[in-house]
């Protein structure tokens, strides 16, 4: 083949390897991703204005809920003036309507209480409020100075618990309706009232400084934010003018690169421009999963379906791994299996043999091996462990048919054999495993329920 051919042939490569469609879909997609970005940007200036607005809302319903106390102190005592001025029950009434039912001025404390920024509104607030349940003394013995010259019978059980003072008790009606009307109206009242005004006052002041400094702070949040999205727009409009170069001049390479790595069935390096990538990383993520259900197959190979221990193809696959010169086989047999079988079904029994090899699980080690080799028959591995672990290994044993034992889980109380032996008491497998079936045998000979050393 000529020079010329090889080059035209070349030069067809590179005008097959980017395609219009190609160039088409890339500056679509960073078309989407720079809107996409900006109505995020839209969305979340639009929140925060949102946020702004609800809490200067929740400031004025905190405002109103502060003055709500002063109207219901004010309604209190323009129910009780009446009441002593004319004596009219209707205004009794009014009043422990007000005090006992409608508890304006408990509502707005506790609406205040509820914004943990409040602390300073809600503290003079609650000083009106105690003021305020104060100066009601002073109202509940003008009260009764009323109800006793105008012998009234049915009235507020509170009021009768109010006493009068000797003094007080021995004026005549006219004189008692004259002192109930000057404990309302006289200065030590009003100057009682005004520490409730006062209060309130600096009450509202709290919060004028609180929605104050958090309009100041939100202003200034909204200011940087509106910046980082002009920052943002000047970011994605060079982009895009970069995406435009880059979609246009590159992509050759890499895909030729990435073509390679496909057929020869490997993962792609990333390079290239960064749409590229994202289908690297797309056919990587795709090519991993691939991977992982190979590796599954194989798991599923190799392990017990039921139990997800190892079967006896891992069984196999183990004992061609592993130095049994410093490992102990332990053969576990569940005893009267057969039974648990016959007498509650083989959903029971699939049960039991799960429970077991959860049990086996939680006492070995994350790096022992644990073998399902036959219906109820397994084999644990444990690795890196010398002749002196013999305690523990018992240790485990018991804890083991503890947990088999416990009938909780509404499963049957079953138990195990096991027979163990250590892998420096023969170098060939099967005469290891003979030694833990006999020594497994000597366990079921005994008492089942337990464990044996060959």
């Amino acid at each position: 083949m000529s020079v010329t051919s090889k080059k035209k042939k070349a030069e067809k490569q590179k005008r097959e390897g980017i395609s219009l469609r190609t160039i088409q879909i890339c500056l679509i997609t960073g078309a989407v991703l720079f809107f996409a970005l900006m109505l995020f940007f839209t969305f979340f200036l639009s929140s925060n204005f949102k946020t702004l607005t609800q809490r200067s809302e929740h400031h004025v319903e905190l405002r109103k809920a502060a003055l709500e106390l002063m109207n219901a102190s004010d309604y209190l005592t323009e129910n009780v003036q009446r009441f002593t001025v004319v004596g009219d029950t209707r205004f009794l009434n009014a009043y422990f309507d007000e005090a006992l039912n409608m508890q304006r001025r408990e509502n707005a404390v506790a609406k205040l209480s509820q914004d943990k920024d409040c602390k300073k509104a809600l503290e003079k607030l609650q000083q009106a409020l105690d003021n305020s349940v104060k100066l009601m003394d002073r109202e509940y013995y003008a009260m009764r100075l009323v109800i006793e010259a105008k012998g009234y019978t049915e009235y507020p059980e509170v009021l009768k618990k109010v006493r009068l003072k000797d003094y007080d008790a021995a004026l005549s009606p006219q004189q008692k309706m004259y002192r109930a009307t000057q404990m309302v109206l006289d200065n030590d009242y009003y100057m009682q009232k005004n520490l409730i005004r006062n209060d309130m006052k600096a009450s509202l002041n709290e919060l004028e400084k609180l929605a104050n400094s958090f309009d100041t702070t939100a202003m200034q949040t909204l200011q940087r934010e509106l910046t980082v999205v002009r920052v943002i727009i000047v970011i994605q409009a060079v982009g895009v003018i970069f995406l435009v170069w880059l979609t246009s001049h590159l992509g050759i390479h890499p895909i030729l690169d990435a073509v390679e790595h496909i057929k020869n069935n490997k993962r792609i390096h990333e390079s290239g421009t960064s749409e590229f990538r994202y289908l690297v990383r797309a056919y990587n993520r795709m090519y991993d999963v691939y991977k992982k259900s190979m590796e599954r197959l194989n798991f599923k190979a190799s392990h017990d379906e039921l139990t997800g221990v190892y079967n006896r193809a891992g069984y196999n696959s183990i004992l061609e791994s592993i130095d049994l010169t410093n490992t102990y086989m332990i053969l576990v047999d569940i005893d009267d299996f057969k039974s648990v079988n016959d007498t509650y079904g083989h959903d029971v029994g699939d049960k039991v043999l799960i429970k077991t090899a959860n049990a086996l699980k939680n006492n070995f080690r994350t790096d022992d091996y644990i073998c399902r080799i036959g219906g109820d028959e397994f084999v644990v591995f444990m690795v890196h462990a010398s002749k002196e672990e013999q305690a523990s290994i018992g240790g485990k044993a018991q804890a083991i048919n503890a947990a088999l034992a416990d009938t909780a889980d509404g499963l049957p109380a079953t138990s195990i054999s096991i027979g163990i032996v250590h892998g420096s008491e023969s170098d060939d497998a099967e005469t290891l495993f003979e030694k833990a079936d006999e020594a497994m045998y000597h366990a079921k000979q005994s008492s089942k329920n337990t464990h044996s050393f060959s």
